[in-house]
């Protein structure tokens, strides 16, 4: 067991923890040691995570220490959407406070929205990052914006006197719909999944350029396979088009098959979006093209089995506004333009041969 800083002493008498942890897959799997840290620390009380509607259909597949989902309201800061209904939030805060919980964990951010509405679920004690205009929680560590999200949550649980158990989350997937699905796959080489996604469109590689590394692994042998929600089916389109012998899941894959399918590959190749970062939870070694100041957050921790091809682009192509500073001291342009194009394909596509050549 290791300590991202110096513990603090345990609370007594922790039977019920809360985890409040919004956003998307990624966001869930950083959090995710935090959360066996504290099942570690606290191993009689029972877990509740205050997530999404995809968080819970992920850790229903999976093994967990999370013992129950619950799905956040709408609510500026702590879950986007639209609709966001003053009621529904006071019905939702009033069924938590409800649970009695001893010990709730702030894991979103800053804490500008979310230690306010933390602070009124009436837990007993109160941990969590904080930013100088965030309310006070009972125990905090300041927020900045540039460290990564799985140690920032672990130094936010030793605060409860949490030690690590791991550093980087790993999760066992359903062996039988594991099995199904490779029945499903045709019989050959490697097995290269390709995910051309990402939410924010600034994170996403050319579709021209992943083209360039599936025709290059085609001709090595492998079996390529393009993987995303309906949302990547264009970008798909455009890859199957310019690497023919290269298969398209995208769309058709249901969030309760990703992991498995993920943990199948003898390799992943994304963009800095969930489903990379879920692959490396199943253990797919992973190859991953990511914006510099995206990887201080986000980026796997070894470079054995995982890769990691950085673009150093600081300044947004379109107006030349500073990116570097996005998302904690300044706002961001309105350009979606990508930050990643100048990730060169000979150095994807050398990562690519290198791992699968390490890891097979």
């Amino acid at each position: 067991m290791v300590a991202i800083a110096p513990l603090r002493e345990p609370f007594a008498g922790v039977e019920r923890i809360a985890v409040l942890r919004g956003g998307g897959l990624g966001d869930l799997l950083f959090a995710l040691p935090a959360v066996e840290a504290l099942a570690a620390a606290y191993p009689e009380a029972e877990i509740t995570l205050l997530g999404t509607p995809a968080h819970r259909v992920l850790l229903a597949g999976v093994e967990s220490p999370v013992a129950h989902v619950e799905i956040l309201p709408v609510a500026q800061g702590v879950r986007d959407g639209e609709g966001e209904d003053s009621q529904v939030i006071e019905d939702f805060t009033e069924r938590m406070r409800a649970r009695r919980f001893d010990l709730a964990a702030q894991l979103h951010g800053g804490g500008r929205y979310s230690n306010p509405f933390l602070r009124r679920l009436g837990a007993r004690h109160t941990i969590g990052s904080r930013t100088p205009d965030a309310v006070e929680l009972e125990r905090t560590i300041p927020y900045v914006y540039y460290q990564h999200e799985m140690l920032r949550g672990l130094e936010i649980v030793g605060l409860a006197g949490a030690p690590a158990t791991r550093l980087e989350p790993l999760l066992h997937v359903d062996p039988e719909r594991r099995d199904r699905l490779a029945a499903a796959l045709p019989a050959g080489g490697p097995l290269v999944l390709i995910h051309p996604g990402a939410t924010d469109r600034r994170r996403r590689w050319p579709s021209a350029s992943f083209a360039e590394v599936a025709r290059a692994l085609l001709a090595d042998g492998a079996r390529v396979l393009v993987v995303g929600d309906a949302s990547d089916v264009p970008a798909a389109e455009e890859i199957v088009d310019a690497a023919p012998g290269t298969l398209s899941w995208a769309g058709a894959v249901e969030l309760p098959d990703l992991a498995p399918l993920l943990s199948l590959a003898d390799l992943v190749l994304g963009n800095d979006s969930g489903p990379r970062h879920l692959a490396a939870a199943v253990g797919a070694p992973t190859v991953g093209i990511f914006w510099v100041g995206n990887a201080i957050n986000a980026a796997p921790l070894g470079r054995q089995r995982h890769r990691v091809q950085l673009s150093w682009t600081t300044r947004c192509p379109v107006c030349g506004r500073d990116a570097t500073q996005v998302g904690w001291t300044a706002p961001r342009c309105e350009h979606e333009t990508t930050f990643v194009a100048d990730v060169r394909v000979e150095a994807v596509l050398e990562d690519v041969r290198a791992v699968l050549a390490a890891t097979r």
